[in-house]
């Protein structure tokens, strides 16, 4: 009975002094060195703020505009009899050419009749002055001590001859005038935007012939906010003048496969606010677009939509950063001398695609961040990258 006791209870000794010894060795192994892992640095690029002189520019769009667009019209009546080339639509003619003609006969002979009554009023007028001078002569043979009256010696028959005249001759430049508009020019060139009428058709005063614009220059309007405006400094109600140029304007589109610009000046703006949009209105002016002012023989299309970067006349000292280094409208990362990362609040005064002009929060030369960093802590520890090629 006690060996099988015993037989049973072996295993289960064994078991429980191979525990406790295990349990003894594992108190007597010294413990394991302990290693506090350092916080790994977010590597961040950065490029150098730099104070200059700069002028401020602002970025908005608009649509090309005529500076002179009319209904074409004729003053006198008559038939088309031709038409030239130049008025087509989309062609362009010149300051002086006559682009629609018509039928002159009838006003040649107005002229000739005019011309008639002219020399008829001049051989009355010459009759009265004779007549004149004879009933002067008679008056002064016979009274030579007084002097005759204007109704004695036929004054009021020359001066009833000379309006004769006049009017004779008012008469006469009158059907030349009209003789001369039955060819119908411009006085600018320009380009025809359509045309209404064909040959032989007959046409009366004020019937619309076409629409045409000239081609000296062109305008755009431009929307501009408040902030936008001091920018500029442009007043409102501003004109320019040779003393007081307006900003330049470089007007970009894209023409086919090609960014094309232009360059330009704000001549003027509106003196009152947008009631709709509360937006102030400047008007750009380019001259001669579809000649000197193309952009490589591109020109500055009427009807074009286009982008317009305005520069300021004055310049302003102020602070450059890349534009990427601008956070939530105000904010900069800088990276100090400890290279802790001090998140800054700076005051912009101007920002494009590729730079952001501010007046105050950043001093020159301090490194601003230029890469991306989500949760961003301020103070944290970073690791700055200056192989940043700087623009």
């Amino acid at each position: 009975m006690k060996k099988k006791f015993l037989k049973a209870a072996a295993p289960v000794l064994v078991v429980a002094l191979g525990v406790t010894a295990v349990q003894l060795m594992s108190a007597a192994k010294p413990a394991p060195e302990k290693k506090e892992e350092e916080q790994r640095r977010v590597s961040l690029l950065y490029a150098e703020a730099r104070e200059d002189s700069v002028h401020l520019a602002v970025t908005t769009q608009g649509e090309v505009r005529a500076h002179t667009e009319i209904d074409l019209t004729p003053q006198v009546s008559g038939r088309i009899t031709a038409i030239s080339e130049g008025f087509a639509e989309g062609a362009g003619f010149e300051a002086g050419e006559t682009l629609i003609q018509l039928d002159d006969a009838d006003y040649q002979l107005a002229v000739a009749n005019a011309e008639a009554g002219v020399a008829q009023a001049e051989v009355l007028l010459l009759q009265a002055k004779a007549a004149a001078a004879i009933k002067r002569q008679q008056w002064l043979s016979i009274n030579p001590n007084k002097e005759p009256t204007p109704l004695q010696v036929n004054q009021p028959q020359v001066k009833e001859a000379e309006a004769r005249l006049r009017s004779a001759k008012a008469e006469l430049a009158d059907a030349k005038l009209n003789l001369a508009r039955t060819k119908i020019k411009l006085p600018f060139r320009g380009r025809v935007i359509s045309r209404d009428v064909g040959v032989g058709q007959y046409v009366t005063a004020n019937t619309a012939l076409g629409r045409v614009f000239a081609t000296d220059r062109v305008e755009v309007r431009l929307p501009l906010t408040d902030s936008q405006l001091q920018e500029l400094d442009l007043p409102m109600g501003f004109v320019s003048s040779e003393t007081t140029p307006g900003p330049t304007v470089t007007l970009s589109a894209q023409v086919g496969r090609e960014l094309r610009q232009w360059r330009g000046r704000i001549v003027r703006t509106q003196a009152s606010v947008d009631q709709q949009t509360r937006l102030i209105y400047a008007v750009a002016e380019v001259n001669d677009p579809y000649g000197k002012g193309a952009s490589e023989g591109v020109p500055l299309a009427v009807g074009l939509f286009v982008t317009a970067e305005a520069e300021a006349v004055q310049a302003h000292q102020a602070t450059v950063l890349p534009r990427n280094a601008l956070r939530n409208a105000d904010k900069v990362y800088v990276i100090d001398q400890d290279n802790r990362l001090d998140i800054r609040t700076v005051e912009v005064m101007s920002t494009s695609e590729h730079r952001v002009v501010v007046s105050s929060g950043i001093e020159d030369g301090e490194r601003v961040v230029t890469s991306t960093i989500a949760n961003a802590v301020d103070g944290m520890e970073v690791e700055p990258i200056t192989q940043l090629a700087q623009k």
